[in-house]
Order: structure tokens, then sequence, then C-alpha cells
């Protein structure tokens, strides 16, 4: 090749860098003036809001985007099949749309001559099941949870944070609100709030309802924490004096684990209530926090929430200021990559566990009982032997709608439970490496901290996350972390409770929180004896793949009427469970598979077993130093 065409050669690539450098149509050109967006919500009750948005517009194409990838949710679910009445006006006439065909999240129309400003009307349809996550059920006849995502578009070629919406919300009458938004004020039942960017106002829901309670957790501190409550009911707003006594020390938990708060004020949306969707998403100076309408006053329930809002809290910490690269996109339509799932989600969960019992939230014995459950539930999962922890992040975006039938041996999201576990064990090796100088803490300082204040973003790698953990121990932390990710059939349950000081163990006393889990659902877990979960109707949920109920031909959905001869109950269940032990022949459970019955003996008779730990005085005790309250 001649020099200049060498030159010339050389010009070209670099001004193909200079434009593939900026997606095509992203940030590349001036954002547009403050977008309105207006929302009625007072028909939540009959299951609808209705949006109004004014967009400042120029003639010519326009793409307007519903967004697709919510940040949190780790898949592009984006609930647009709620979406309905949508219509488009500018200089006073009606304006044609279209579809993409492709990115069926995209709307085309053309802006006429002359017109400046753009109306759009759409309504979000509120029917959708107890499922999911913004996409899932969030209005009932007391309460409304609105997530902004659900009713605006915004304009294509723009970054969230390059884009100001003007936001304001009507309530039914005599409803109260809860949100993170700044510069609310209220004039009888509409809530004006501050400009804000679009990234902003996504990760800022509001709650509302009819019986509402606010509790202010750090009265007179700097920055303010807040429980905004939202019931079905006035009894169910009635947290007792211990729980809110905990949350407190939540919040002083946190402060001394990271060093430094990445807010202006935080707000635990609690919604109460049985027909709504149940989870936590989290946002970065508030959480969506969803659970059963007595969930602050049956006791088997207080167990099963008191993870939720301190695994929330964490991601304003792990996931909004410290986010893997791959899931900071710019905007709501580009691809997610979930791979550090792993670290956003396991680390999360591993320090919610930890935040649970610190804050008193948990005693330490239900909590080892807790670590218990999930070590026998990961020692028996067969999907381990074929599916590598990573693939369960990787695959993140359609695990998440599987459903729990076969879920030992197809796997789920177990990056968050096993990878509890796995962060456990990253704990005890630091403890052990640095002679119980290092810490997880001191990883938590060093990798979320910072100056704090104001929302901030600052991404990672899988290399950050290495190199955090070698500053504190020099180790081949790589090797450890890719060998217990990439294979299979790695022993991280058995490590992360042996290297804790502990061992797993099985008799027939129940374990605390899987007995409470049973007495919230009316299910019985016999996950480690016959192998297979069992709903109040007899209804199997989940058979061990390799178990005695999966040997005898047994699978999920299948429905137990008889259980030797006797009328299913989850009782009469555990006792001919518990009677195996001296049986002499195999425990005889009447089924109906579709239209057919049929008897299935199972031959067990191992007898009831539950899982606990107990403690190895062979070795150190990291698991109650992680355990313990570092605030006194």
């Amino acid at each position: 090749m001649s020099e200049f065409f060498r030159r010339k050669f050389l010009a070209m690539l670099c001004l193909l860098a200079a434009v593939t450098f900026v997606s095509p149509g992203l940030g590349a050109q001036t954002p547009p003036g403050a977008i309105h967006i207006a929302v009625d919500a007072r028909q939540a009750p009959q299951k609808i809001l209705h949006s109004h948005l004014q967009f400042p517009v120029k003639p010519g194409p326009l793409t307007l985007y519903y967004p697709q990838w919510i940040p949190g949710e780790h898949m592009p679910d984006g609930p647009i099949i709620y979406l309905g009445g949508l219509k488009f006006q500018a200089g006073g006439k009606t304006i044609p749309w279209r579809r993409d065909l492709v990115d069926m999240f995209a709307f085309h129309l053309d802006i006429p001559a002359g017109a400046s400003s753009l109306d759009v009307d759409l309504d979000f349809l509120l029917n959708a099941p107890t499922s999911g996550f913004s996409a899932g059920a969030s209005a009932t006849a007391s309460l409304d949870v609105l997530s902004w995502n659900q009713v605006l578009l915004y304009p294509k070629g723009y970054k969230a944070h390059e884009l100001t919406f003007v936001p304001s919300l009507r309530l039914p009458d005599g409803w109260k609100y809860g949100t993170a938004l700044p510069g609310a004020k209220q004039n009888g039942d509409t809530i004006e709030f501050s400009a804000v960017t679009l990234n902003t106002l996504v990760d800022s829901p509001v709650l509302a309802g009819k019986y509402f309670r606010k509790i202010q957790l750090t009265p007179g501190q700097d920055p303010p924490h807040e429980l905004d409550i939202a019931a079905d009911s006035q009894a169910a707003l009635e947290m007792p004096p211990d729980m809110q006594r905990a949350y407190r020390q939540l919040v002083a938990e946190t402060g001394a684990l990271f060093g430094s708060r990445h807010y202006r004020d935080y707000h635990f949306l609690v919604t109460l209530s049985d027909d709504v969707a149940h989870f936590g998403l989290e946002h970065h100076e508030s959480s969506d926090d969803r659970s059963n309408e007595r969930s602050l006053l049956d006791e088997a329930l207080r167990i099963e929430f008191s993870g939720l809002l301190p695994h929330e809290f964490v991601h304003s910490w792990n996931g909004k200021f410290r986010r893997p690269a791959d899931l900071s996109t710019p905007d709501y339509q580009q691809p997610m990559k979930d791979d550090l799932l792993w670290v956003y989600e396991g680390l999360t969960e591993y320090l919610g566990v930890v935040l649970t019992a610190r804050s008193g939230l948990l005693t330490q014995e239900q909590s080892r009982e807790y670590f218990a459950h999930y070590a026998a539930t990961y020692e028996h999962r067969p999907g381990r032997d074929w599916r590598p922890l990573q693939d369960t992040a990787d695959a993140a975006p359609f695990l998440y709608d599987a459903k729990s039938a076969w879920s030992n041996w197809r796997r789920g999201t177990d990056f968050y439970d096993e990878g509890f576990l796995l962060w456990l064990d990253v704990d005890a090796n630091l403890r052990r490496l640095t002679n119980d100088s290092k810490s997880m803490n001191d990883f938590c300082k060093i990798f979320h901290g910072g100056p704090g204040g104001e929302p901030a973003l600052k991404t990672y790698t899988f290399e950050d996350v290495v190199a955090t953990l070698n500053s504190l121990a020099p180790y081949d932390w790589a090797g450890f972390l890719r060998t217990r990710l990439d294979s299979t059939s790695t022993k991280t349950p058995m490590e992360a409770v042996e290297n804790t000081g502990w061992k797993l163990v099985y008799n027939e006393r129940p374990n605390e929180f899987e007995e409470a889990g049973e007495a919230a659902e009316g299910s019985a877990d016999l996950t480690f004896s016959l192998g297979l979960t069992v709903d109040d109707d007899g209804r199997v949920g989940d058979v061990i793949h390799g178990g005695p109920s999966y040997n005898a031909g047994i699978g999920p959905g299948m429905k137990i009427v008889a259980v030797n001869s006797k009328k299913y109950s989850p009782e009469e269940l555990k006792d001919a469970v518990e009677s195996s032990k001296s049986a002499a022949g195999p425990i005889e459970l009447m089924i109906i598979n579709g239209a057919q019955y049929r008897t299935y003996p199972v031959d067990y008779h191992g007898g009831l077993a539950y899982p606990h730990v107990e403690r190895d005085a062979s070795k150190p005790d990291y698991l109650t130093e992680v355990f313990h309250a570092m605030v006194p």
C-alpha cells in the first residue's frame, strides 16, 4: 500500500472511530427543553392511571421510546402490555403514529410544520397479576405505587441524564404519599415536584394510600431517613416498637459499614397488601418494598419480611452508587449485561443478611438458621452439577421469569443465595489470611465509600473487585472467584459453613427460618427428607432431581390427595415421614396427575430432616463476628 493510500486509510479509520464513539442518535444533539408530565391517579382503585406529557419539539420525524430495560430488574420487562389510550396532538391536530416493527418499544411520528409542542396522552392499566416487578400488580382500593417508567415516553437520541422532566401527581381525595422526589409542593390533591433528570424520575417511585404512616428514623440528623408505609388497613400500619428500634439500628449499622452515604435523604417505601406483587426494588434514595398486609404483625410473616429492607437499602451503595459497567446503560433501550450480578445482587444479599442480624431484625440464632437453610439448599441442588453459578447471572433476563418447578435441577437466579454463601466464604478467607485484622467491613469502606452527599455513579469491573480484595490481603482472588463461578459442583456451600467455624447438621428439630416460611405459606418443606415441597392443598411445588420422590415418579404440579390411605394434609404427610423410620414398607402417596389417579410408593425411611449449624470448636468462630453489631 502506498504512503498516500496508507494515510487515507488511517484517516478513514480515525473518522469511523470518531463516528462510532457515540452511539448513533444518542447524546449527539442538543437536549430539548423541559418535558412536563402530569399523572392523574384518582382512578387507581379502578385500576387505571392517566398521564399527560408535553414535549418541546421541532417539525420533522420524531421517535419516542417507552422504557424497556428498567434498572434493578435486569431484564427487558418494561410493562408496555398495559399501555392504553395513546394519543398525540400538535398544533391542534391529531398526529398519526406507527410502532417500530423491530423495536416494539419505539413509536414513530412526524411533527407538522409550525408545531413547537407535542401533547401526549396515555393510560396505564393496573390489572397485572401479583407477580413480576414494576410490571406486576401495584394498586388496590386503598393504595398505589407509581413507578414513573409505567406512564412516560421519552425522545430517542438522548441519554437519560440529559433529559429534564417536570412531574406532578394528582391523588385520590385524602390519600397521603411518600417519595424521594425533591421539591414537593401540595395544593389540594395535586403534588408538584421540582424538575429532575429522566434517570432521577425513573429512580424515584411514589407510594400513596388511604392508610398511610410516616416514621422518622433519624430525627434531627442529616441526611434524614424515613419509613413511608401504605397498607390495606389501618391496623397493618402498627409497627411494633422493637421493629422501629431495629430499623434505626439498621441506619446506624450501614453508616458504620460503608463510612459514607450517597444520597440527600432516604425513603423506605413499604407497601403492605396481599393484592400487589411482592418484591423489593432498589433506588438510589429510596426502595420499593412490598409484602403481605400483616407483615408487621404476624411473627412468621415478620421473619420472612425481616431481610427485605436491609437488602434494598444496601443497594443504595452496591448497585446504585457502585454499579457494574455492563449495567450502566445510557438510556432504557440499550440491553444490559448481567454477568456481574453475583456482585450486584450476591454481595447485596450477603450484606443484607449481615445487616439484618446486626440491626436485630433477626436474632443471632435466627440468622444462623437462615444460613443453615441456604447452605443445605445448595448442597441439595443437583443443577449445580451442570450449570455454573456464572450462567445463572448471564441468563438472568429469562431466569427471573422461571417458575419454582424443577428449580433445583434447572437452577434459577441462584446468584442471590449462592452469592450470599460465596461472599461469606470471601469474608472468612479475608479474616483467615490477615489473622482476623481485615474483613468485608474493610472492603465495603474502600469499595463503597467516598465523599457521599449527592447521588453519584461509579462503575466497576471484575478486575476492580479483585484489586480491592488484593489491597486487603494479597491472594489469587481472581482464581478463587473464577473457580467458584465457572466450575460445576463446587464446594462453596460447605466451604462457607466450615470456613466460618461451624458444621452443617440435620436432625428432626424444625429449622426456625423454614418453619416461618411454612407457617406463612401453609406449605410443607420436605426438601431434605422426601425431596419435595407441597402447598396446603397438596400441590407439589418442586421435586429434588434424583431424590426419593423423584425416584418414585413424582413431579411438580401433581397433587397429593392421600397419604397412606388418609386424606392429605401437611401434618399427615409429616407424620408419615416421621413414622418411616420404623415402617417396613414405603410411604404410599395417592396422587392425581391431570385426570389420572395413581398410588406412588416412596421408598424413604430416614424420618424428618431439617438443617442447622453447630459450632466447630477446632476453628475460629468467624460467623459470630460477622453477625455481631458494629454500633453498640
